[in-house]
């Protein structure tokens, strides 16, 4: 089919769709809900035979429905309705949840339901829920609706004695009173899942030392408590909040005051010079092999041993690496590196593997320009170190997505393995034409030659994992359970550092570092990656910062790109007549 996608933005959602539904063969091209006008004159070009609205913020207009067939993902089941379907799921800690494919109609949500799929919920934040059972459930439920489409069947009958009656009807927009946290009142796992109520967007309006914050990315604290309602401790960018039975970590925090620069950022960050005298508490990665730092919602530096393997778990909020997150990371993997193991896994988050660069962190500094040069310094770092480890073979497992620096860092381990649901997206160019570091310049041609290395950069499409494996950008894919992809990582782990393999590959392994280094040195492809990057930053052309400010504050784009609006570029009409001949 001919399927145009209509989006408030291309999120993680839209993204794994796309990804998917390529696969499956059908012909894709994406637009941006800019306008009722816009879309008319995309449906106008593209003539789809359907249109689907995976991620939308309003309803598509009447002369869009009326004309063609529009299905829209909610996040609910059948028969719930409203904009804060997972938010409300989440506060009311329902057991099970769903996602409905629906036709688009006069009536918010309302329309006939095509397909369904159910999930059981987790203790986890809404971004983390919607990345994963959300986005799983929605790849089944749009392919159902689309072979229900094909074959002519009717829209799905649904059974209403299956799903609880208090699960349906509408709910309005949740506000910041139907979640606000009474610090006198709340323990430790309501005010969870208050703040997992609107982790990503809203964040959970409160007042810190006189001035007000929005709260993300929360987690339990172990072993810490104190006056309920006091921030009583600082960790790794994270602030420690007491509750009534104990404390949670916050890992960020959105100031809304008028005189700061309202985007969220790491908490010590936001806070500046409040956070100063809080006392400092946790581990340093530099002084334990072992680490166990703090955990903060998905953000965490973990590392475990298993026999001769060892796990170095990076959790990482929206998968940004900042710098303080990077030079802890490079102590921690220093230290992995002098254990008596063989194989070091890099297991990243169960969210995100990495995504380069901590734009948001950047954004805060008094120089983005030079907060931009220190952050991806750091970040080649580290990547030089996992590419001359000679003492370990090396695995990234990617649990999560992985995106720009995130995709070539992982890229430096010798096997990259990646969980059937990932998407990658490696290149740089959509943000304000970076031209990107992380030694890509050495380790992407490495892997799929020039010309494909060129294609991939260009292209700047998310690529699904399958596909990454056709491409030979990765090297093993399982899944999509997260627990089967454990066990193939474990597995794969196992026998990498079995007697017969392991020496082998650790001799091949230095014989092909010296050779490449023979060929050209290291730090030559760093050089030029980096003087590139320099222009990026200090240039005459803002492109990149311009791009970054908008991606920080969510700024919507005034048209879509054509990278994604394929029925924009020259020629498409032409070119679409000629094949309905």
């Amino acid at each position: 089919m001919r399927i145009l996608l209509l989006v408030h933005s291309f999120n993680s959602l839209a993204q794994r769709i796309f990804v998917e539904l390529g696969r499956d063969g059908h012909e894709l091209s994406v637009e941006l809900d800019i306008h009722d006008r816009v879309t008319e004159e995309a449906a106008a070009l593209f003539r789809p035979s359907l249109i689907l609205a995976p991620f939308l913020k309003r309803a598509i207009p009447a002369t869009i429905w009326k004309r063609h067939v529009c299905l829209v993902v909610h996040p609910g089941p059948p028969g719930d309705r409203g904009p804060s379907a997972l938010d409300w799921a989440i506060l009311r800690g329902v057991s099970h949840w769903g996602v409905t494919v629906l036709q688009a109609g006069a009536e918010m949500d309302a329309g006939a339901v095509w397909a369904s799929s159910q999930f059981p919920m987790r203790v986890a934040t809404k971004s983390s829920l919607y990345r994963h059972e959300v986005t799983n459930g929605a790849v089944r439920a749009v392919r159902e609706a689309i072979a229900r489409i094909v074959a002519g069947a009717p829209p799905q009958i649904i059974d209403n004695a299956t799903y609880d009656q208090e699960l349906r009807g509408w709910r309005p927009t949740m506000k910041q009173a139907d979640r606000a946290i009474d610090w006198t009142r709340d323990d430790s796992a309501t005010v969870l899942r208050k703040i997992h109520s609107a982790d990503g967007f809203p964040g959970i309006e409160d007042v810190l030392f006189g001035q007000r914050f929005r709260m993300f990315d929360a987690g339990p604290a172990a072993r810490i408590d104190g006056q309920p309602g006091m921030v009583i401790a600082a960790c790794d960018g994270a602030i420690c909040r007491a509750t009534t039975d104990g404390a949670v970590w916050i890992g960020q925090l959105q100031p809304l005051e008028s005189a700061q620069r309202g985007f969220k950022r790491p908490s010590v960050l936001a806070l500046g010079a409040l956070a100063e005298r809080l006392p400092k508490i946790g581990k340093d990665p530099a002084e334990d092999g072992l680490l166990q730092s703090r955990q903060v919602g998905s953000g965490e530096i973990r590392y475990e041993e298993s026999g001769p393997v060892g796990y170095l778990h990076f959790g990482l909020y929206n998968g940004a690496l900042s710098t303080p997150q990077c030079d802890r990371l490079r102590a921690a993997y220093a230290r992995a590196r002098n254990r008596p193991t063989r194989v070091i896994v890099l297991m990243g988050g169960p969210d995100f593997w990495c995504n380069g660069m901590h734009l948001h962190a950047i954004e805060a500094a008094d120089s983005p320009a030079d907060a931009s040069w220190t952050n991806i310094n750091s970040i080649d770092d580290l990547a030089r170190d996992i590419l001359t480890t000679d003492s370990h073979l090396t695995v990234a497992a990617l649990q999560g997505n992985a995106a720009a620096g995130g995709v070539f860092l992982a890229l430096t381990a010798d096997r990259v393995m990646a969980r059937s649901t990932v998407v990658l997206n490696p290149h740089y160019r959509n943000m304000g034409n970076l031209y990107g570091s992380e030694y890509w310049t050495y380790l992407l041609p490495r892997r799929v030659g020039a010309e494909q290395a060129r294609d991939i950069m260009a292209s700047r499409l998310p690529v699904g994992a399958a596909e990454a494996l056709a491409l030979g950008l990765i090297d093993d894919v399982a899944g999509p359970d997260a627990a089967e992809f454990l066990a193939f990582v474990e597995s794969g782990a196992r026998g990498m550092a079995d007697d017969g393999i392991f020496q082998e590959a650790l001799r091949d392994k230095r014989i092909r570092r010296s050779r490449d280094e023979q060929l050209r040195e290291l730090a030559s492809y760093r050089a030029d990656e980096l003087e590139r990057m320099r222009l990026n930053f200090f240039g005459f052309d803002p492109s990149y910062h311009i791009a970054r400010h908008r991606f920080v504050h969510h700024a919507p784009l005034a048209w879509t790109p054509l990278h994604l609006a394929r029925h924009r570029r020259v020629g498409f009409a032409a070119r679409a007549e000629a094949s309905l001949e």
